[in-house]
């Protein structure tokens, strides 16, 4: 999968620019603010269309401007595709091969992309909702039915935490659409946890091997699906896990409506990771919370490769400079000439690596960029 060319138009402090890449590796120098991270977020938005930096669409926007645009001509391994996506106001429009998308979740996935940035560390020792965001972005560039689910779970977690603050101040008193609420939402919750826990599975076994190699096989990498229910080993399907979800819920219907809140559900779920049989999160070092983000990131692209048929993009953004030689050498030799690359950073200076003698360098300055 290659990204081919790139046009914004009203895009953060992009007013109109067109840019041909490299199939291999495109590197985006510049001193801090001028737009080099803003050109990155533009590629991972046309992916995944939402933001890695905001949840608020309108900041995407120029300002004065009442739309931006980003436009993209991908290449596959059975032909070429353009796709886009307006951002206005009032919402989104996707368009794939120039046909509009009538829902989003029919968008994504056409573009896959893996971005690599210093805040990642913190999938490692960060809280839950970041690495549940992990997961969700993820695996939802892979499968559309795990979108799905995780669409209609978050909307049913809506109504039914709305549904518990009514009963909670006493506006409502009957429990029994409560009950119905629970069926709906342990039905929703089997299915995103099993998606999960499956996917967690698959990207471990990529991850350790990746996890040896960088270590020269002196540390073992494991992650743990955590989820707010425990799959037990009775568990052996999704008609079973639903049923234990759903006695749950009932079990603990006064707890929510006193709480106002729904306690149980993949809404707080987690991921623990173990170097050696050491939970690296609560006692890793540094060096080791940073090669077990990396692992990770390599695995990431990997998977997706095994189950899309292509390689996604990458997208460092001056994570680089964040890593030492040892493992900066290992991410570029392990995306060497099969993995479309795009690397912000202030300078070249002290990264040795055959793979940037390739490189086609744009320089960023205010919004303007010089190839």
């Amino acid at each position: 999968m290659i990204l081919q060319k790139l046009t914004l138009t009203h895009y953060r402090n992009y007013n109109k620019c067109t840019l041909q890449f490299n199939s291999n590796v495109n590197i985006l120098i510049g001193e801090n603010a001028q737009g080099k991270t803003n050109l990155l977020e533009s590629i991972y938005t046309l992916a995944l269309a939402k933001s890695h930096r905001t949840s608020n669409d309108k900041e995407l926007i120029q300002f004065g401007e009442e739309y931006g645009k980003i436009e993209g001509e991908l290449s596959y391994r059975h032909g070429t595709m353009p796709i886009s996506l307006i951002i206005t106001k009032k919402g989104k429009k996707a368009k794939v091969n120039h046909l509009e998308q009538s829902r989003l979740t029919q968008y994504i996935g056409h573009l896959n992309v893996v971005l690599f940035a210093p805040e990642d560390l913190n999938i490692v020792k960060g809280s839950p909702q970041i690495r549940r965001r992990f997961i969700d972005m993820e695996l939802g560039q892979m499968s559309a039915v795990y979108l799905s689910h995780l669409s209609n779970y978050q909307r049913l977690l809506k109504q039914k935490n709305h549904y518990l603050k009514q009963l909670q101040i006493g506006k409502m008193k009957d429990r029994t659409m409560l009950e119905v609420f629970n069926e709906q939402f342990a039905d929703a919750a089997a299915k995103v946890t099993l998606k999960r826990a499956n996917f967690i599975s698959e990207l471990e076994k990529i991850a350790e091997v990746i996890h040896q190699g960088i270590t020269s096989n002196n540390e073992m990498l494991k992650l743990q699906y955590e989820p707010n229910i425990k799959l037990s080993e009775t568990i052996h399907n999704e008609s079973e896990l639903k049923e234990a979800f759903y006695e749950m819920l009932n079990e603990s219907m006064d707890k929510e409506i006193e709480r106002g809140s729904a306690r149980f559900g993949p809404h707080r779920d987690d991921i623990s990771f173990h170097v050696n049989d050491m939970n690296v999160q609560t006692y890793g070092s540094q060096g080791q919370q940073r090669t077990t983000a990396l692992s990770i990131k390599l695995a990431e692209i990997e998977l997706i490769n095994q189950v899309v048929g292509e390689y996604p993009i990458l997208l460092l953004d001056d994570v680089l400079s964040e890593l030492d030689d040892k493992r900066q050498t290992h991410l570029l030799s392990t995306i060497q000439e099969k993995v479309q690359t795009f690397v912000t950073t202030t300078s070249v200076d002290g990264i040795e690596h055959e793979i940037m003698k390739n490189a086609k360098v744009f320089n960023v300055s205010k919004g303007n960029i010089i190839e």
